[in-house]
């Protein structure tokens, strides 16, 4: 009861004056906090993270097994459906664009497997028959020097990190720009043979290349390009890529094709005649990596913190909104092919089923559970991220009188190397201007790999988080007028 009442002080200090002759606010309705409970959340989430459902890979039907047991959970919270036509699914269409699977490269007298011994860097139709000329650690300055028209380039990945960016995050970009010199000068391939630093990336990453790349019909990710080639090899390759008078000779043919991902979507009425209409929109993603290369012997990436912990804390929310509703309304969106580029967020932004601006709120739920027990961190917190100081003010008000978690402040910072603000659901309502935040406990080194499992969640931390979340949530769906966006709002990309 204790903590009940500063919760109510400390969220009454978020709340502006509305003028001098305002009356004194009517005290705050009780909440339904205690309805949220660590046992439901950990069963919840062995549930949806175990391996029943190998992944929930976005566009496969473990993905919409898994939204079908959603919707039954939903379902049984007495939550009512917000899809499409009546129902708590809102369908839409992912584009992929990949590799067929006859496609070949030769190096020298190295037939190589794609997608194994060596990654297309990105998907184009290519025809190639050229010689290889190395290359090496050379400069830009010194490839000028190289003629490399007509043939094949293969270099040596190296260099030094550039500040701001993580690792993978600077090899990444170093081998597009690398190549794109190289391409510009006349190179019709460009090979480049990672260092002992990108083994690592390889070898987490590398698997991702195998599925091609994903976008909603018609997006840029999709389109079928012919072009010239860059081929990743792993450190290994060093030995022989260098041996001079080798062909390099690349057959690589593209196909393209839909097909469906979901969203799921919950509504818990509000109770005041003139606010319901208005809606807390809680978000989280319920997709993962499915069923991808063994790694120690597994091969199923759970995703038990991405996302089931999101899922797993929505339903408790949702719970705890169904026993006390707020005078707001409760919008509860599962996102769809998240792991894709945020495909079910940017799909639902743009085609609501509920009038966008009757949407005064998104919070989201992104991997929560992991990591030290008593911090945690809540981005759109600080500029360029922020877009409502209210907003920011009712989540931090609620931490205060909640789990007091110590908040990281880096995670949010424009030139943090992981650029995470970008990563989740909340991104394309904030690129609207709806006031959007994020709650997190942050990466961790089983993140989108097999040993990301329900096992190692820390529940107490979870239930925490979701407590958090809801608060917050609570506090948005009572107060007499939704939180103000700040004006001068501008994402630094």
């Amino acid at each position: 009861m204790k903590h009940k009442l500063h919760l109510l002080a400390a969220l009454a200090l978020s709340l502006p004056l509305v003028g001098q002759a305002q009356k004194k606010a009517a005290p705050a309705a009780a909440n339904a906090e205690s309805a949220i409970h660590e046992s439901d959340i950990k069963r919840d989430l062995f549930a949806l993270g175990g391996d029943h459902f190998r992944g929930r890979e976005a566009g496969t039907l473990d993905e919409l097994k898994a939204s079908v047991w959603l919707a039954d959970q939903i379902r049984a919270t007495g939550a009512l459906p917000a899809g499409d036509d009546g129902t708590y699914y809102q369908w839409f269409n992912i584009q992929r664009t990949r590799l067929v699977k006859n496609s070949s490269l030769t190096i020298g007298s190295h037939q190589l497997k794609l997608n194994h011994d060596a990654l297309l860097f990105a998907p184009v139709n290519a025809s190639v028959n050229a010689p290889l000329v190395w290359v090496g650690n050379a400069t830009p300055a010194e490839l000028a020097k190289v003629d490399v028209k007509g043939k094949a380039v293969a270099m040596q990945f190296g260099g030094d990190v550039t500040p701001g960016l993580s690792f993978r995050r600077y090899q990444m970009t170093t081998m597009r720009d690398r190549s794109a010199e190289l391409l510009k000068a006349g190179a019709v391939a460009v090979v480049i043979v990672g260092d002992a630093r990108a083994q690592a990336v390889y070898e987490h990453w590398g698997h991702t290349y195998e599925r091609g790349r994903y976008d909603l019909p018609g997006g840029p990710n999709v389109k079928v390009n012919s072009g010239a080639p860059t081929i990743w090899l792993p450190a290994s390759a060093a030995s022989w890529a260098q041996q001079p008078g080798q062909q390099f000779v690349a057959d690589l043919r593209l196909e393209s094709f839909a097909y469906p991902s979901v969203n799921i979507v919950a509504k818990i009425p509000g109770t005041d005649a003139q606010l319901k209409g208005q809606n807390v929109l809680f978000s989280t993603h319920q997709d993962h990596d499915g069923v991808r290369e063994a790694v120690a012997g597994d091969s199923i990436y759970n995703g038990a913190d991405d996302n089931a912990t999101g899922c797993s804390a929505l339903l408790a929310i949702m719970r705890a909104f169904k026993q006390k509703p707020g005078r707001r309304s409760a919008l509860f969106v599962f996102h769809g092919a998240e792991e894709r580029g945020l495909l079910g967020s940017r799909y639902y932004a743009s085609n609501p089923t509920v009038p966008v601006a009757s949407i005064v709120a998104v919070l989201n739920a992104e991997m929560m559970g992991r990591n030290s027990p008593d911090s945690a961190a809540l981005l759109g917190r600080q500029r360029p991220h922020r877009n409502s100081t209210e907003l920011v003010n009712m989540a931090l008000a609620a931490n205060l009188a909640g789990p007091k978690f110590k908040l990281d402040t880096l995670w949010d910072r424009a030139d943090h190397p992981e650029g995470w603000y970008f990563r989740s659901d909340h991104l394309p309502y904030a690129r609207l201007g709806i006031p959007s935040v994020m709650y997190t406990s942050v990466l961790h080194p089983d993140y989108h790999t097999p040993r990301d499992e329900p096992k190692r969640i820390d529940y107490p931390k979870l239930t925490n988080m979701t407590r958090w979340m809801y608060l917050t949530g609570w506090a948005v769906a009572n107060r007499p007028a939704p939180p103000a966006r700040d004006k001068d709002f501008k994402l630094e990309r």
